[in-house]
Parts: structure tokens; C-alpha cells; sequence
């Protein structure tokens, strides 16, 4: 596939409709002649389940649960399924994917760097500014084009699949930003940004003392204050990429309570939202204004209003991406969001739509994350029920967020070692991981009503799940032990993304959460480490430590492996990988700040965020699940391996690239 199919050009008639963040037309690929399906199994459907876990799955099915789960097993197979190296979502989805491992599709972590500019971006797609403008007072009009792309590299199966000829849809669909036009329906699922291009920002408004006005990570916490009733907000919206200051777009909006403060209007252009404390509203339609009556950008958000008394607290979820009329591109063909719209309502586009970082800043509790959590779940299992219901023939692929993102959160609920288990949030949440196993069986049976002789359904996972008890900040332990310096000994720790780093003394830094670089002569600006022999010696020394290191309150390894790219790459893309890859112990994970490229003091310390759960460790211990319904002679599948099996079993030659085996050959 060239790269060309992985982007998507604006146009200025684009820009005029949207915003400068408008919908793209994207190259479409070179179809190759259609390939007629073999008889027999040529209809599939996968289920793509992301995080869950398999020995909690066969616990819940030797406790009489999960029976549409367990007899698929009886009928087909089920084995443990290796995940990536690493077993991030998004590493392990593109193995799927594109049927190879990270060397050839370019998914190392969730965030990389530029090497020239040490600046972090999001891993998966990137997206470019128009080349040339023409200046009009404050505003710059494109007349050129911009470029959204996904850098995830080679093809998708769906894609594929669809080139055959052969019906292909892809729902939810992860690290598919933007969706490539080749064909298939897709609606683009993991690692789709909100409007403003992050993961998610909420928005948090209040004239409670306990919070502090600015931002919060994954959030901006807003004080208001009231006159008269009435509290003044504003709606952060996306930056205007008509300006040539790039300033935000923001709307003002208005909160009224009423005498007895039993309820609260919110009041947003022409829409009048009334909540009681504890409600939600619908999805509310937002036009961001990017050029005067020619431009606008369309989001959508749910609010919450968590409180009015002693002091109003109002929730903004992150403003999506309308896929009524997306801003940018979220789905193939473009008008095939729409469609949805019309037939099942507005939905969550932002490709992590359980709001964690709400939950880690304490702006929700407990309680009001699982009703968040539960409202998403509730909403996709409409999507899910709805393909199920226009499926009739050849491919179709479903994504389930639920159990990754809540076991994020719950974990704590499952492991009494873990710093933040209470028996009280046991016993108002302690159901809430197996009723969401439970609903997810529950839609595992709904999809195998359709299989017959001609139909085989997937189960699939892209990793398991352990604790995440304990914190390890990799670049603390570079400090410490010669690695790198501090500009000062008092800057230590206050910046992030190494702005208080000495870099003339730096040999080594850890960024996201399982890559480790060196700061390579040639490579990064101010490289310490010359190439060849010097960098190899420092990899094996820094191996050799770091898999010697000890966590003086357990007694415990935090590293069991740390890999170079070639032991464990193959493929055209394997330069593109970390200088070295962190594999962490059961139960310990990179701290927040490693992930920010901070320098606290600390190297070990307990992890007291309520995300308690995680899989970003060695992937030995962390396998997925391979649920089908047709017997597999091979007993240790891998994710690489299910996009050639599905491809032989359509009758599609396997590509090139492809470098997993048959299942079913």
C-alpha cells in the first residue's frame, strides 16, 4: 500500500465547509480484480474485545457465567492469544490489523518523538497544516493542501477484504485515523481525537473551593462564579486554523439555578438544557465558528450536572467529533457516520470514550464514572446490535472498549494487595467487571445466533490484564545512575517533556511507557552517545541493570526483559522503533511521569490513581483471548496470525507483508 492511502488531502472547498480541520478527501487504492469468496466459510464476524482477559473469563465461566463464551469453546476453540511487544492497545490492534508485528506497521508505543526536536506526538496519526495561505486581515484562507494521516503503515484487513470485492465493515475500528477510502464501511474507533486532536479533554465548572482553576491532566477544571443565579462559562472549543494566531474558538454559554436550587438551566446559543443534580443530558450540537457565515467546525458533547449544592459542579465530556457532520474524517465512504446518525442516534467518535481522567482528577467519583462508563457501554452495544441486524454477508468486525477501559479503573476491586483496595468500593463496585463480562457474553451470543455452515465468529482480545500496584520512573533511575542530568539540582522534576534536562549529560531517556532512546550523536540535537560501538555497549549495559534492578519495599524486579528492536522486529519499519523496549513485572508499570518525560525523586512509589489496572507490561504474562467457532490445529495463535487466517478463509491471497501463519491451514 502506498503511503498515499494512509492520507487524506484538504481542499479549499473542505476548509470553507469545516473549518480548516474539515472532511478530507482521501486517496482511494488501486482495487485489484475481485476474487470470488471459497465456498463454505465465507462469512465472518470478529469480535474484538480489547482487554479482556482470559483467566478471568475461565474463572467466570467455572463459576457458571459467560455460557455463550464457554460454548463456543466447546464447539470451536479457545487458546490464549500472544499479544505485541509491547501490549499497548494500540500496537496490539495493529498487529491485527496488518497480520505483522511492529517492524512492519509502525506502532511502537502511544507516543513517539521526533528525534530532531525531541517534541512528543500521539503515535498514530498526524495532522498537517495547508502548505500555503493567503493573509486576509486576521485570518489566513488555505489554497493549498493540508494533511491528515494515519501512520499506522501497509494494509488493513478490512481494506483488503473489501478490494476483493467482497463485503467488508469495520465498526469502532482502532488506530484507523482517518478511515483510508478503499471500499469497506468503517466508523474509526481507538485513538480518534476529540476536536481540539487529543484523546480526550473535559471540561469542568465550578465554584467549588475544593478545586483549583487550570488545567488537569486529560481536563480543564473552569471557577464560575454566580450573579444572581447565573454563572458565566465557556466552552473551550478547537484552535482556528484560519488565524494566523491560531487562537481557540470558545463559546460563552450560561448556567441558571433555580431559587431552591433544585435544578439548573443551561443555556447555549438557541439550547435550553434542563438537569436535575445527578442527570445527564442527551448530546448537544456544537458549531464552532472558524470563518464569519462561511466556516464553522461541529461537535458534540453530553453535560452532567453533578451537584448544585453547597456549589455548582458541571461536567463537559471532551466535545467530539460529529459524525453527523464530522470536521474530520471518521468514517469510509465519508457520509457512512451520517448514516448511522440517522438510523441509531449521535455516539461517541473520541476513540477512549470511558472518562478516566475525569475519575483520576476527582472530578468524578466512583459513582459517576461507572454511570459514565455504563452510558458508553449501553450506547455501543446499540451500534453492536445494529450491525448485527444489517449484517448479511462477508466481513464484518466489531470493537468493544469496556472491559479495557473499566478494568483500568476497577482493578482495585479484584486485588486486595493493591494500595487503593477498599472494601466498601468492593461492595458498591465490586459487581460492576463481572457485569460487564456478562454483557459482553451476552453480545457474543446475539453474534452466534448468525453462525451456520457458512459463518465463523472471532472472539477476539488484544491482551489480558493484571495489577498495577506500583510505580517505576525510568527516568529518576537514569538520573540517579549517571544516565542523565538536571539542568540544576533544584530544577529536578518540575518540567515536563525534559524541560529541566542538561542534555550535554544525558546519554539515555525514557518517553510513553515501554520506550527507551539514547540520545544518539546525529540523531537527537544535543546526542551524547556516538553510534556503533559506543550505543551498543551502553544498550547492553543498560539491559543488564536495569533487569538487575530491585524495588527495595518488595524485594520484586520492576523489569523482567528489556528488548532491542531487532530481537523481536522484523520488517521496513523496525528504525522507527525505540533504541530499547521496557518490559515491566507483573504488577508494576513506567510511572505517570515517565510518560510525561519527568524527573521526580522518587524511583519507586505506589500507584494511588484509581486507573489500577494495566497490561503495559511484559507481554509473557499478558495474553489475549482466541475465541472461534471453528476448530484451530494451532495452539499458540498469535494476533499477527488472524488476518492472514481470515483472508485464506475468503479466499483472498495473503499479502507480502502479511508475515503471520493460517490458523487453519
Amino acid at each position: 500500500m502506498s503511503s498515499r492511502q494512509n492520507k487524506g488531502l484538504y481542499t479549499r472547498r473542505d476548509f470553507l465547509k469545516t473549518a480548516g480541520a474539515a472532511a478530507l478527501a482521501m486517496g482511494v487504492a488501486g482495487c485489484p480484480a475481485v476474487v470470488r469468496p471459497s465456498k463454505g466459510r465465507n462469512r465472518i464476524i470478529v469480535l474484538a474485545v480489547d482487554g479482556m482477559d482470559p483467566r478471568l473469563m475461565l474463572d467466570f465461566i467455572r463459576a457458571g457465567g459467560m455460557k455463550n463464551c464457554k460454548a463456543l469453546m466447546e464447539q470451536g476453540c479457545f487458546y490464549p492469544l500472544r499479544s505485541s511487544d509491547p501490549p499497548q492497545s494500540p500496537v496490539a490492534w495493529s498487529n491485527f490489523i496488518s497480520g505483522t508485528n511492529p517492524g512492519g506497521h509502525g506502532i511502537f508505543d502511544f507516543i513517539a518523538r521526533d528525534a530532531p526536536t525531541l517534541k512528543p506526538f500521539l503515535s498514530t496519526s498526524r495532522i498537517s497544516p495547508p502548505d500555503r495561505t493567503l493573509r486576509l486581515g486576521k485570518f489566513s484562507i488555505p489554497v493549498s493542501g493540508g494533511e491528515a494521516e494515519q501512520l499506522r503503515k501497509g494494509p488493513a484487513v478490512w481494506d483488503i477484504i473489501a478490494q476483493a470485492g467482497i463485503d467488508s465493515t469495520a465498526i469502532r475500528a482502532p488506530v484507523n485515523f482517518p478511515p483510508v477510502q478503499s471500499g469497506a464501511r468503517t466508523i474509526s474507533g481507538l485513538a480518534t481525537p476529540d476536536i481540539h486532536g487529543s484523546y480526550g479533554i473535559f471540561s469542568f465548572f465550578t465554584d467549588s473551593p475544593e478545586y483549583r482553576d487550570g488545567p488537569v491532566s486529560g481536563g480543564q477544571i473552569q471557577k464560575t462564579y454566580a450573579s444572581a443565579g447565573r454563572y458565566p462559562c465557556v466552552l473551550k472549543g478547537p484552535a482556528n486554523t484560519f488565524r494566523r494566531d491560531g487562537a481557540g474558538v470558545d463559546i460563552p454559554f450560561e448556567v441558571q439555578t433555580d431559587a431552591g436550587r433544585t435544578m439548573a438551566q443551561i443555556v447555549l446559543g438557541e439550547d435550553r438544557i434542563i438537569l436535575r443534580p445527578g442527570e445527564w443530558s442527551e448530546w448537544v450540537r456544537i458549531k464552532f465558528p472558524m470563518l464569519p457565515v462561511l466556516a464553522s467546525a461541529s461537535g458534540i458533547c453530553r453535560f452532567y450536572l453533578k451537584r448544585t449544592e453547597p456549589h455548582l459542579e458541571l461536567y463537559a465530556s471532551p466535545v467530539n467529533i460529529d459524525p453527523s457532520e464530522p470536521a474530520l474524517p471518521v468514517s469510509s465512504p465519508e457520509d457512512f457516520s451520517r448514516r448511522l446518525v440517522r438510523e441509531v442516534g449521535s455516539f461517541y467518535t473520541q476513540g477512549m470514550p470511558e472518562d478516566t481522567s475525569a475519575l483520576s482528577a476527582k472530578v468524578f467519583g466512583d459513582d459517576d464514572y461507572r454511570v459514565q462508563a455504563t452510558l458508553v457501554h449501553e450506547e455501543t452495544l446499540r451500534l453492536f446490535d445494529h450491525a448485527l441486524h444489517t449484517y448479511n454477508r462477508g466481513f464484518l468486525y466489531f470493537y468493544f472498549s469496556s472491559l479495557d477501559l473499566n478494568s483500568h479503573a476497577f482493578w482495585r476491586t479484584l486485588d486486595a494487595e493493591h494500595p487503593l483496595h477498599d472494601p466498601e468500593v468492593v461492595k458498591r463496585h465490586g459487581d460492576f467487571l463481572p457485569w460487564l463480562y456478562e454483557s459482553i457474553d451476552s453480545a457474543v451470543g446475539r453474534a452466534a445466533g448468525l453462525v451456520d455452515e457458512h459463518t465463523t465468529l472471532y472472539v477476539i482480545s488484544d491482551h489480558g490484564f493484571t495489577s498495577f500496584r506500583r510505580q517505576f520512573n525510568l527516568n529518576s533511575w537514569l538520573m540517579d545512575n549517571g544516565y542523565a542530568r538536571a539542568r540544576s539540582r533544584f530544577d529536578r522534576g518540575h518540567a515536563s517533556f525534559f524541560g529541566d534536562t542538561d542534555w550535554s549529560g544525558t546519554k539515555a531517556y525514557g518517553l510513553g511507557i515501554n520506550s527507551l532512546y539514547l540520545n544518539l550523536r546525529g540523531r537527537e540535537p544535543e546526542g551524547t552517545v556516538g553510534p556503533g560501538a559506543e550505543a551498543e555497549a551502553l544498550k547492553d549495559e543498560l539491559i543488564a541493570r536495569l533487569k538487575a534492578e530491585r524495588d527495595p519495599a518488595t524485594g520484586q524486579p520492576p523489569v523482567t526483559n528489556v528488548f532491542r528492536p531487532e530481537e523481536i522486529y522484523s520488517g521496513p519499519f523496525v528504525s522507527l522503533a525505540p533504541d530499547l523496549i521496557v518490559c515491566y513485572n507483573m504488577n508494576y508499570r513506567a510511572s505517570w511521569d515517565t510518560v510525561l518525560g519527568k524527573y521526580p525523586r522518587e524511583v519507586f512509589l505506589d500507584n494511588l490513581d484509581p486507573w489500577s489496572g494495566d497490561h503495559c507490561m511484559d507481554a509473557q504474562f499478558l495474553p489475549g483471548v482466541f475465541l472461534c467457532s471453528r476448530p484451530s490445529g494451532l495452539r499458540d495463535p498469535a494476533l499477527t496470525d488472524l488476518a492472514p487466517s481470515i483472508l485464506s478463509s475468503c479466499g483472498i491471497p495473503v499479502p507480502r507483508e502479511m508475515t503471520g501463519r493460517d490458523l487453519f491451514a
